[in-house]
């Protein structure tokens, strides 16, 4: 079927979404966010080779400890979240498996970020 319309017509509406600003903005902020974060995980993962478990747990334990860790478990998984619906979004083309790719992202993401945390607070405070 012969199609009479400009290119110009035919791409109208087809523009951006308006959401690639907030996820580029997004992925920066994490990997900044990222640095200091990871810095400071191996320093201290360095320091838990001479701990045993009981002084592992006194460690994580402490507030400022368990919060660091908790934010850098909480960003590395967002972060990565978003990388990997940027692959998915560029590489993968059907429709059905580009929407089931993101969502598997998504939860996974939720799901690992979540059960690590937890896992944090309950090697911090037993149970």
């Amino acid at each position: 079927m012969m199609d009479l319309r400009s290119d110009l017509a035919r791409a109208r509406g087809l523009g951006s979404a308006k959401e690639g600003t907030g996820h580029w903005w997004a992925q920066r902020v994490t990997a900044v966010a990222l640095l200091p974060l990871g810095l400071w995980f191996v320093y201290s993962a360095v320091s838990w080779g001479s701990m045993d478990l009981a002084a592992f747990k006194v460690w994580l334990s402490e507030p400022g400890n368990l919060l660091l860790m908790v934010l850098f478990v909480g960003t590395l998984f967002y972060h990565m979240q978003l990388g990997v619906q940027a692959v998915i979004e560029d590489y993968v083309h059907g429709e059905a498996a580009k929407i089931t790719g993101l969502m598997i992202n998504i939860f996974a993401a939720i799901f690992f970020g979540a059960a690590s945390i937890i896992a944090l607070f309950k090697v911090a405070f037993g149970g």
